[in-house]
């Protein structure tokens, strides 16, 4: 529906549950059904220390300050209200997480953080594992 997708070159490859596509799904419903008039949605990712995160943003109305947190809550929101929450479950069962961090205004912008061992990098170097690689 005219919104535009920039996704980053091959280069990383993560090793989370394989539900993190519904993770993905989830944002890009969110950006689509609640964001107001977006027109572009980017994904990609930085290095925090060890840890990888991977950046979500549209560029649509963004969340209020007041709700940033309340999002990932159970049962709030205008649909379901289980979108977010199940986010950060899914995200949680590898030691990862979620926070939104957008500007209102300006739009939405999520930061996944994926720990070492669950993800490799563009190297193919599989970083110091905290746990089992899941394929």
């Amino acid at each position: 529906g005219g919104v535009s997708l920039v996704i980053p070159e091959k280069g990383v490859r993560i090793y989370v549950d394989p539900m993190f596509e519904k993770v993905i799904y989830n944002l890009i419903d969110n950006s689509i059904r609640h964001g107001g008039h977006v027109q572009q949605i980017s994904c990609s990712y930085r290095y925090a220390g060890a840890d990888l995160q991977i950046i979500f943003a549209d560029d649509g109305g963004g969340v209020p300050v007041a709700e940033k947190e309340r999002i990932f809550e159970k049962g709030f929101g205008k649909n379901t209200g289980m979108g977010l929450f199940l986010c950060r479950e899914i995200l949680a069962i590898t030691d990862g997480s979620i926070i939104e961090d957008g500007e209102p205004g300006r739009g939405a912008r999520f930061v996944m953080t994926i720990r070492p061992g669950w993800y490799e990098d563009g190297r193919g170097v599989l970083n110091e594992t905290s746990g089992p690689v899941m394929s």
